[in-house]
Order: C-alpha cells, then structure tokens, then sequence
C-alpha cells in the first residue's frame, strides 16, 4: 500500500468515526474500551494527539519525570475532560491531514485510528469496517517490529495466516482467521478471538 492510499484510509476511518462518535449516548461514553482503564471517553481523547507538537510531548514526559506511559495517561486524561464535541471536531478537523504523532511515521498513525477504532466500537457492539488490505499493512508493520508492542512477546512460535487478506508471518502452530481479528490480537486485544481457528488457538485459550 503506497502512501497515499494509507492516508486515504486514515481518512476514512476517521470520517466513519467521527460520524459513529456523534451518535453515542451519554453512558456509552462512559463504557470501558478494550484499553485497559480507559473508557471510550478516554480513547476518543488519545485519538486526537494526532496533531500534537512536540513541545507539548516533551513537556508532558518531563512532568511525568521521563515515564512515557505516564506522560501519555495523564495527558489523556487533560483531553478527555473537554467537552465530547470538541473531541469529535478535532478528530474530524485531521481529515486531509498527514501530520502524526512526532517520532513516529505514517504507518504508527494508521496502526493508531484502525486499531483504537475497534477499542471504542467493539465493546459497545457496533461494528466499524476495517479494510483487509490496510489491516494487513498494519499488522506487517508490528510483526517487523516486535520491540514496540508487548503483546508480541507471546505470540512467538505461531503463524498467522489471514483469510481475507495476503497476510501470512511467523512460524510453528497456526492460528487463521480474517486480518482485523489477527490485527487485534498482535497489539494485544483479544476481543475477537473468537474469529480466529486453527492449533495456535486452542493453546492461547488454553
């Protein structure tokens, strides 16, 4: 996928969210997410740092005395107590826009709305389409790069084989299924599991 249809997806995803944001109610947005702590609230806050400068990551990680993850909950936390259009309006103010997290490339930013997307939508049981081809760009991305994401550590020794997609990485037992489950699954989410069949499987659930 060459880089201007990976924006064009971002785009997408993005138009397709903001549209599903503004029909959520009042205690959907408190619901939790599939990111551990967060509510959909909280998400939806993370998903407009997109835009955000580098002065202002600098600082938060000085205040939160170099712990990253840190700098990120509490910024987060400063976000999602705005008010839940000024959310929605910022996200949707990024259509048409390549700029990303800074220290990060294009490929973090698709991983960012395609995966965090499904975070917020999944747990209130509405379905947000992700594109095969753009899950499969995203999941390659990870598995070329298992230092950034915990959830790989476990996973070696598998295979993961899409059934919708030209996706197929690692060795030893497999576990197939279409590529947003596999996608989820190699950042850390296990919502979809369910989806997914094969030998590996049965062993993760073991």
């Amino acid at each position: 996928m060459d880089r201007d249809e990976l924006w064009r997806v971002i785009d997408d995803q993005r138009r397709t969210l903001t549209d599903q944001l503004d029909s959520l109610t009042d205690a959907e947005w408190r619901r939790p997410s599939l990111c551990a702590g967060w509510t959909v609230r909280d998400v939806t806050a993370h998903l407009t740092f997109q835009h955000i400068g580098v002065g202002t990551v600098l600082r938060g990680v000085v205040r939160a005395r170099g712990n990253l993850d840190r700098a990120v909950r509490e910024t987060t936390a400063t976000k999602a107590a705005r008010p839940t259009g000024e959310l929605i309006a910022e996200i949707r103010g990024q259509v048409g826009s390549r700029r990303h997290v800074p220290f990060v490339t294009d490929n973090e930013a698709l991983i960012d709305v395609l995966v965090h997307s499904q975070d917020i939508m999944l747990p209130l049981g509405r379905r947000h389409e992700m594109p095969p081809h753009a899950a499969a760009a995203a999941a390659a991305r990870i598995w070329s790069r298992p230092w950034l994401f915990s959830a790989m550590k476990e996973l070696r020794g598998y295979a993961f084989v899409a059934t919708d997609a030209d996706f197929r990485v690692g060795t030893g037992r497999v576990i197939e299924g279409p590529i947003e489950a596999i996608l989820l699954l190699l950042t850390g989410r296990r919502a979809a599991l369910g989806r997914l069949s094969g030998p590996g499987v049965a062993e993760l659930t073991a």
